[in-house]
């Protein structure tokens, strides 16, 4: 089933802006960690002195890099989908079941995401910081939340658009 993946609603072209600003923030994130990681390994075998945390700061980065382009990945409908069992099934058929995997998927996002606030609401509590550097963990489970959000809130879009009670054009 090809679709329009050309916003053509103004609740499409708001969460397209959205998606957009936060694959920009995940890919200044990963450029940042591609930094650090080249500098490190340069420090490291050149001057044996590398960055001290280099590892946290990829992983704490990472974390929020993936959280970013979700959305994204989510609203361009480029997740993987295995249609092994319905490709012989009418469009209709497949529309539904297409809205209840979006719908579990974003169920599963929205518990994710308030699991990961929780997290990080008591991460800030108890004041954990990062082993090396002493990083407070809070800030990347805070960084996360808004783009498991987002992705979330897009699922729930499309599954509306699915099953056809939100207009995919003229919104």
């Amino acid at each position: 089933m090809s679709q329009n993946l050309t916003p053509t609603s103004a609740v499409d072209r708001f969460l397209q802006r959205l998606c957009d600003a936060s694959a920009t923030i995940g890919g200044v994130v990963l450029v940042a960690i591609a930094c650090v990681t080249v500098v490190s390994v340069i420090g490291r075998a050149f001057f044996s002195h590398p960055i001290l945390g280099d590892v946290e700061l990829v992983q704490l980065g990472g974390a929020v890099v993936v959280a970013s382009f979700l959305p994204y990945t989510q609203f361009r409908r480029a997740n993987i989908i295995v249609d092994f069992f319905t490709t012989g099934a009418s469009e209709k058929t497949q529309s539904k079941l297409d809205a209840f995997g979006t719908l579990l998927y974003s169920l599963v996002l929205g518990l994710v995401a308030w699991r990961v606030a929780v997290g990080g609401i008591d991460i800030k509590a108890n004041q954990e910081t990062s082993m090396l550097m002493a990083l407070p963990l809070w800030i990347p489970y805070l960084l996360m939340v808004p783009g498991l959000v987002l992705c979330s809130v897009i699922g729930l879009v499309q599954t509306l658009q699915h099953l056809g009670w939100m207009a995919k054009e003229n919104v």
